[in-house]
């Protein structure tokens, strides 16, 4: 999956984020074996990304070029391949530290 190339892009690919954590919130309780390993993590999954997304709807979110990774990097190695949308989260970050891709590179 490769960065967005517009503004537009990006807030889809972070509304689809939050729909992502929304969707394992509300498949947690009926298979809670399988998804325990989310427990810990999907209240902070959840604030941090909807910040963002609601941040990127008021105009106040911004870019932080070469700066560090996101908090929720951490979690996304954390739980490496069980993490269903860890790519999606990857290209987020990516793309908060590095800018769209306009060059389509």
């Amino acid at each position: 999956m490769k960065r967005p190339k517009t503004t537009d892009e990006y807030i889809d690919l972070m509304h689809q984020a939050v729909y992502e954590v929304d969707e394992i919130r509300s498949i947690m309780d009926e298979d809670s074996e399988e998804f325990a390993p989310f427990r810990p993590y999907i209240n902070m999954l959840d604030t941090q990304l909807r910040k963002m997304y609601d941040d990127m709807l008021s105009g106040s979110y911004k870019f932080d070029p070469n700066g560090p990774e996101l908090p929720f990097m951490e979690v996304v190695r954390r739980l490496g391949p069980r993490l269903p949308f860890g790519n999606l989260l990857k290209v987020i970050d990516e793309t908060h530290r590095f800018g769209l891709d306009v060059d389509g590179k």
